[in-house]
Protein backbone atom coordinates (compact mmCIF):
# COMPACT_ATOMS: atom_id res chain seq x y z
CA UNK A 1 0.00 0.00 0.00
CA UNK A 2 2.91 2.46 1.10
CA UNK A 3 5.09 1.60 -2.15
CA UNK A 4 1.61 2.40 -3.94
CA UNK A 5 1.20 5.59 -2.62
CA UNK A 6 4.67 6.14 -3.41
CA UNK A 7 4.33 5.30 -6.74
CA UNK A 8 1.72 7.96 -6.91
CA UNK A 9 3.45 10.79 -5.80
CA UNK A 10 6.32 9.72 -7.94
CA UNK A 11 3.96 10.04 -10.97
CA UNK A 12 2.73 13.38 -9.78
CA UNK A 13 6.18 14.36 -9.59
CA UNK A 14 7.19 13.41 -13.11
CA UNK A 15 3.93 15.31 -14.63
CA UNK A 16 5.81 18.38 -12.69
CA UNK A 17 8.62 17.90 -14.26
CA UNK A 18 7.12 17.65 -17.96
CA UNK A 19 4.21 19.60 -17.86
CA UNK A 20 5.58 23.06 -15.64
CA UNK A 21 9.23 22.70 -15.97
CA UNK A 22 9.31 21.37 -19.68
CA UNK A 23 12.01 18.88 -18.79
CA UNK A 24 13.54 16.59 -21.12
CA UNK A 25 13.05 13.23 -21.37
CA UNK A 26 16.68 12.20 -20.58
CA UNK A 27 16.33 14.24 -17.23
CA UNK A 28 13.29 12.76 -16.32
CA UNK A 29 14.60 9.81 -16.67
CA UNK A 30 17.72 10.31 -14.59
CA UNK A 31 15.47 11.85 -11.72
CA UNK A 32 13.11 8.55 -11.66
CA UNK A 33 16.64 6.46 -11.32
CA UNK A 34 17.78 8.73 -8.21
CA UNK A 35 14.69 8.46 -6.65
CA UNK A 36 14.48 4.25 -7.18
CA UNK A 37 18.25 4.22 -5.78
CA UNK A 38 16.66 5.92 -2.68
CA UNK A 39 13.41 4.01 -2.51
CA UNK A 40 15.53 0.71 -2.03
CA UNK A 41 17.43 2.37 0.68
CA UNK A 42 14.20 3.12 2.22
CA UNK A 43 12.92 -0.29 1.75
CA UNK A 44 16.35 -1.45 2.90
CA UNK A 45 16.12 0.32 6.40
CA UNK A 46 12.03 -0.23 6.80
CA UNK A 47 11.11 3.01 5.88
CA UNK A 48 7.34 3.00 4.11
CA UNK A 49 6.67 6.43 3.01
CA UNK A 50 8.49 9.63 2.00
CA UNK A 51 6.61 11.47 4.43
CA UNK A 52 8.86 10.09 7.28
CA UNK A 53 11.87 10.37 6.13
CA UNK A 54 14.17 12.57 8.11
CA UNK A 55 17.54 14.45 8.19
CA UNK A 56 18.78 11.16 9.93
CA UNK A 57 18.13 9.24 6.78
CA UNK A 58 19.20 11.52 4.43
CA UNK A 59 22.53 11.38 6.49
CA UNK A 60 22.51 7.68 6.70
CA UNK A 61 21.92 7.34 2.91
CA UNK A 62 24.77 9.72 2.18
CA UNK A 63 27.08 7.92 4.74
CA UNK A 64 26.27 4.30 2.02
CA UNK A 65 26.69 6.70 -1.27
CA UNK A 66 30.53 7.34 -0.26
CA UNK A 67 31.36 4.39 1.50
CA UNK A 68 30.08 2.63 -1.78
CA UNK A 69 32.86 5.10 -3.34
CA UNK A 70 30.53 7.00 -5.44
CA UNK A 71 31.76 9.80 -7.35
CA UNK A 72 30.91 13.61 -5.88
CA UNK A 73 29.06 14.29 -9.47
CA UNK A 74 26.68 11.02 -8.70
CA UNK A 75 26.02 12.11 -5.04
CA UNK A 76 25.54 15.69 -6.13
CA UNK A 77 22.67 14.72 -8.81
CA UNK A 78 20.71 12.29 -6.43
CA UNK A 79 20.77 15.42 -4.05
CA UNK A 80 19.75 17.80 -6.23
CA UNK A 81 16.80 15.00 -7.86
CA UNK A 82 15.33 14.47 -4.13
CA UNK A 83 15.82 17.77 -3.55
CA UNK A 84 13.35 19.03 -6.15
CA UNK A 85 11.62 15.97 -5.57
CA UNK A 86 10.92 17.16 -1.60
CA UNK A 87 10.27 20.55 -2.77
CA UNK A 88 7.55 19.45 -5.03
CA UNK A 89 5.96 17.30 -2.21
CA UNK A 90 6.45 20.10 0.20
CA UNK A 91 4.49 22.25 -1.98
CA UNK A 92 1.35 20.23 -2.78
CA UNK A 93 1.14 19.66 1.13
CA UNK A 94 2.31 15.95 1.26
CA UNK A 95 5.41 16.16 3.30
CA UNK A 96 5.84 18.64 6.35
CA UNK A 97 9.56 19.19 5.41
CA UNK A 98 11.93 18.78 3.20
CA UNK A 99 14.48 16.68 4.90
CA UNK A 100 17.32 17.34 2.08
CA UNK A 101 17.26 21.20 1.94
CA UNK A 102 19.99 21.53 5.10
CA UNK A 103 21.93 18.75 2.88
CA UNK A 104 25.62 19.89 1.51
CA UNK A 105 26.12 18.86 -1.80
CA UNK A 106 29.63 17.97 -2.84
CA UNK A 107 31.80 20.83 -4.35
CA UNK A 108 32.59 19.40 -7.87
CA UNK A 109 35.42 21.05 -9.19
CA UNK A 110 34.75 22.60 -12.96
CA UNK A 111 36.15 20.43 -15.86
CA UNK A 112 37.68 22.59 -18.82
CA UNK A 113 35.77 21.98 -21.53
CA UNK A 114 37.78 19.62 -24.21
CA UNK A 115 38.37 20.88 -28.43
CA UNK A 116 39.70 20.11 -31.20
CA UNK A 117 42.07 22.71 -33.08
CA UNK A 118 41.27 24.38 -36.48
CA UNK A 119 44.03 21.98 -38.14
CA UNK A 120 42.08 18.98 -36.69
CA UNK A 121 38.94 20.68 -38.14
CA UNK A 122 39.93 20.76 -41.34
CA UNK A 123 41.77 17.34 -41.60
CA UNK A 124 38.41 15.81 -40.19
CA UNK A 125 36.86 17.42 -42.62
CA UNK A 126 38.82 16.76 -45.83
CA UNK A 127 38.34 12.98 -45.31
CA UNK A 128 35.07 12.36 -46.85
CA UNK A 129 34.31 10.77 -50.40
CA UNK A 130 32.13 13.72 -51.71
CA UNK A 131 30.55 11.07 -54.34
CA UNK A 132 29.87 8.15 -51.09
CA UNK A 133 25.67 8.59 -49.63
CA UNK A 134 26.42 7.92 -46.22
CA UNK A 135 29.57 10.20 -46.28
CA UNK A 136 27.65 13.35 -47.62
CA UNK A 137 24.83 12.62 -45.12
CA UNK A 138 27.62 12.69 -42.13
CA UNK A 139 30.27 15.22 -43.84
CA UNK A 140 26.51 17.45 -43.18
CA UNK A 141 26.08 16.48 -40.11
CA UNK A 142 29.62 17.25 -38.50
CA UNK A 143 29.37 21.01 -40.61
CA UNK A 144 26.31 21.68 -38.62
CA UNK A 145 27.59 20.64 -35.32
CA UNK A 146 30.79 22.46 -35.65
CA UNK A 147 29.09 25.49 -37.63
CA UNK A 148 25.89 25.95 -35.36
CA UNK A 149 27.04 24.63 -31.72
CA UNK A 150 23.42 22.57 -31.19
CA UNK A 151 23.75 19.46 -29.11
CA UNK A 152 23.34 16.42 -30.88
CA UNK A 153 19.67 15.78 -29.57
CA UNK A 154 18.35 19.14 -31.19
CA UNK A 155 20.31 17.98 -34.52
CA UNK A 156 18.38 14.62 -34.54
CA UNK A 157 15.08 16.64 -34.02
CA UNK A 158 15.66 18.81 -37.14
CA UNK A 159 13.13 18.70 -39.56
CA UNK A 160 14.06 19.17 -43.10
CA UNK A 161 12.00 22.58 -43.06
CA UNK A 162 13.92 24.00 -40.68
CA UNK A 163 16.77 25.03 -42.41
CA UNK A 164 16.09 28.56 -43.90
CA UNK A 165 18.67 28.24 -46.90
CA UNK A 166 17.89 32.15 -47.87
CA UNK A 167 18.88 33.42 -45.01
CA UNK A 168 21.46 30.58 -43.46
CA UNK A 169 19.54 30.14 -40.22
CA UNK A 170 17.83 26.65 -38.19
CA UNK A 171 15.37 26.67 -36.20
CA UNK A 172 15.96 24.64 -33.07
CA UNK A 173 14.04 23.26 -29.90
CA UNK A 174 16.73 23.37 -27.03
CA UNK A 175 15.63 22.43 -23.33
CA UNK A 176 13.15 23.22 -21.61
CA UNK A 177 11.39 23.30 -24.72
CA UNK A 178 13.02 26.84 -25.95
CA UNK A 179 13.54 27.43 -29.50
CA UNK A 180 15.84 29.69 -30.94
CA UNK A 181 17.30 30.62 -34.40
CA UNK A 182 21.04 29.84 -35.29
CA UNK A 183 22.92 31.01 -38.03
CA UNK A 184 24.48 28.42 -39.95
CA UNK A 185 28.06 28.74 -41.99
CA UNK A 186 28.71 28.72 -45.88
CA UNK A 187 30.22 25.74 -45.48
CA UNK A 188 27.97 23.84 -43.56
CA UNK A 189 24.86 25.61 -46.25
CA UNK A 190 26.87 23.92 -48.82
CA UNK A 191 27.08 19.96 -47.21
CA UNK A 192 23.25 20.31 -46.71
CA UNK A 193 22.05 21.08 -49.70
CA UNK A 194 24.00 18.33 -51.50
CA UNK A 195 22.97 15.97 -48.94
CA UNK A 196 19.07 17.41 -49.28
CA UNK A 197 19.61 16.78 -53.48
CA UNK A 198 21.28 13.81 -53.57
CA UNK A 199 21.87 11.09 -50.49
CA UNK A 200 18.88 12.33 -48.77
CA UNK A 201 16.67 11.73 -52.03
CA UNK A 202 18.77 8.13 -52.40
CA UNK A 203 17.86 7.16 -48.55
CA UNK A 204 14.28 8.31 -48.74
CA UNK A 205 13.83 5.77 -51.37
CA UNK A 206 15.17 2.72 -48.69
CA UNK A 207 12.23 3.64 -46.39
CA UNK A 208 9.31 1.14 -46.75
CA UNK A 209 7.08 3.88 -45.05
CA UNK A 210 7.10 6.47 -46.98
CA UNK A 211 9.41 9.76 -46.87
CA UNK A 212 10.14 10.83 -43.19
CA UNK A 213 10.14 14.07 -42.54
CA UNK A 214 13.36 14.19 -40.43
CA UNK A 215 16.43 16.26 -41.87
CA UNK A 216 19.01 13.38 -40.91
CA UNK A 217 17.97 9.78 -42.04
CA UNK A 218 19.84 6.29 -41.40
CA UNK A 219 20.47 4.04 -44.04
CA UNK A 220 16.98 2.39 -43.90
CA UNK A 221 15.29 6.19 -44.69
CA UNK A 222 14.50 6.11 -41.13
CA UNK A 223 15.38 9.00 -38.60
CA UNK A 224 18.62 9.40 -37.01
CA UNK A 225 19.28 8.93 -33.85
CA UNK A 226 21.70 10.68 -30.92
CA UNK A 227 23.55 7.46 -30.65
CA UNK A 228 23.97 6.97 -34.31
CA UNK A 229 25.41 10.24 -34.73
CA UNK A 230 28.38 9.01 -32.15
CA UNK A 231 28.86 6.33 -33.84
CA UNK A 232 29.56 8.09 -36.89
CA UNK A 233 31.55 10.77 -35.54
CA UNK A 234 33.50 8.13 -33.61
CA UNK A 235 33.85 6.27 -37.43
CA UNK A 236 34.66 9.89 -39.11
CA UNK A 237 37.60 10.53 -36.61
CA UNK A 238 39.32 6.93 -36.61
CA UNK A 239 38.94 7.47 -40.61
CA UNK A 240 40.53 10.92 -40.33
CA UNK A 241 43.97 9.16 -38.33
CA UNK A 242 42.51 11.99 -35.57
CA UNK A 243 43.92 10.14 -32.25
CA UNK A 244 41.51 11.64 -29.84
CA UNK A 245 37.95 10.98 -27.86
CA UNK A 246 35.36 12.54 -29.63
CA UNK A 247 31.99 13.14 -28.96
CA UNK A 248 29.38 15.31 -30.83
CA UNK A 249 29.53 17.96 -27.51
CA UNK A 250 32.86 18.45 -28.38
CA UNK A 251 31.97 19.80 -31.83
CA UNK A 252 29.79 21.90 -29.45
CA UNK A 253 32.80 23.16 -27.51
CA UNK A 254 34.88 23.81 -30.41
CA UNK A 255 32.39 26.05 -31.98
CA UNK A 256 32.12 27.72 -28.64
CA UNK A 257 35.96 28.04 -28.33
CA UNK A 258 36.85 29.00 -32.01
CA UNK A 259 34.33 31.85 -31.35
CA UNK A 260 35.61 33.53 -28.28
CA UNK A 261 39.22 32.78 -29.63
CA UNK A 262 38.60 35.05 -32.89
CA UNK A 263 37.20 37.34 -30.42
CA UNK A 264 33.43 36.65 -30.26
CA UNK A 265 31.33 38.22 -27.24
CA UNK A 266 30.00 35.85 -24.52
CA UNK A 267 26.64 37.05 -24.65
CA UNK A 268 26.24 36.28 -28.28
CA UNK A 269 27.99 32.59 -27.91
CA UNK A 270 25.69 32.09 -24.93
CA UNK A 271 22.62 33.06 -27.18
CA UNK A 272 23.94 30.65 -29.94
CA UNK A 273 24.15 27.90 -27.42
CA UNK A 274 21.14 28.18 -25.86
CA UNK A 275 22.12 28.71 -22.67
CA UNK A 276 19.80 30.44 -19.98
CA UNK A 277 22.82 31.32 -17.97
CA UNK A 278 25.90 33.08 -18.59
CA UNK A 279 27.63 31.29 -15.66
CA UNK A 280 27.16 27.81 -18.40
CA UNK A 281 29.12 29.99 -20.82
CA UNK A 282 31.87 31.37 -19.25
CA UNK A 283 33.49 28.31 -18.82
CA UNK A 284 34.76 28.85 -21.85
CA UNK A 285 37.15 31.95 -20.99
CA UNK A 286 39.24 29.89 -19.46
CA UNK A 287 40.32 27.80 -22.18
CA UNK A 288 40.35 31.27 -23.95
CA UNK A 289 42.28 32.66 -20.93
CA UNK A 290 45.45 30.32 -21.90
CA UNK A 291 45.19 31.20 -25.35
CA UNK A 292 45.55 35.04 -24.14
CA UNK A 293 48.33 34.26 -22.24
CA UNK A 294 50.08 32.30 -24.98
CA UNK A 295 49.97 35.80 -27.27
CA UNK A 296 51.02 37.65 -24.62
CA UNK A 297 54.40 35.57 -23.48
CA UNK A 298 54.76 36.03 -27.74
CA UNK A 299 54.21 39.28 -28.23
CA UNK A 300 54.59 41.74 -25.56
CA UNK A 301 58.14 43.05 -25.55
CA UNK A 302 58.53 43.11 -21.95
CA UNK A 303 57.04 39.38 -21.13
Amino acid sequence: MEDTSNRMLIDDFVFYLQVEKNCSKHTIDNYLLDIDDFLKHMKENNIEEFLTVTYHTVRHYLTTLYDKQYARTSIARRISALRSLYRFLLREGKVNENPFAATHIPKIGKRLPTFMYEQEVEQLFSSFDEENVLDQRDKAILELLYSSGLRVSECCQLKLEDIDFSIGTVFVIGKGKKERYVPVGSYALDALQNYIDDARTQLIGKSKTGPHPALFLNFRGGPLTDRSVREILKKRIEKASLTMHMSPHKLRHTFATHLLNNGADLRVVQELLGHSHLSSTQIYTHVTKDRLKDVYMKHHPRA
